[in-house]
C-alpha cells in the first residue's frame, strides 16, 4: 500500500469501517476530516491489499449503497497498525510531556528574575 496513505488514516479509516459499515463515503470523509476523494483512495488501496471488500445493500435513501466489511486480514492488519499508532502517540506524548516541563523550568526562572 503507498505510503502515502498514513497509519493514522489507515488506523481511523478501519475503525470507523470496523464499527459503522454502512457509512458512505461522504459520511466517513466528515467523520475522519479529509476530502471524498481521500477516502476513495484510501478505500482502494485497503480493497487491493484484501484488507475491506465491498458488499452491495439496498437502502431506502440510495437504491444501491455499499456496505465496507474488514476482512479476517483486514482485522489482522488494523490490530498491527493499532499498535503503530498507539506507539507513535505514545512518542509524541513523551515529546510533549518533556517540552512542557521545560517550558514550565523556563517559566519559573523568568518568574524568579523578575521579582529580583
Amino acid at each position: 500500500m503507498s505510503r502515502l496513505i498514513s497509519d493514522e488514516i489507515r488506523y481511523k479509516l478501519l475503525r470507523l469501517l470496523q464499527s459503522n459499515p454502512d457509512l458512505s463515503q461522504r459520511e466517513v470523509a466528515n467523520e475522519l476530516g479529509v476530502s471524498v476523494g481521500k477516502v476513495n483512495y484510501s478505500l482502494r488501496a485497503l480493497m487491493q491489499r484484501g484488507w475491506v471488500k465491498t458488499q452491495n445493500f439496498r437502502n431506502s435513501q440510495n437504491k444501491m449503497a455499499y456496505r465496507y466489511l474488514l476482512t479476517p486480514r483486514g482485522i489482522e492488519e488494523k490490530a498491527k497498525i493499532t499498535v503503530r499508532f498507539l506507539r507513535a502517540k505514545m512518542d509524541e506524548y513523551e515529546t510533549l510531556r518533556l517540552e512542557i516541563e521545560q517550558i514550565r523550568r523556563d517559566a519559573g526562572e523568568r518568574r524568579v528574575q523578575e521579582e529580583r
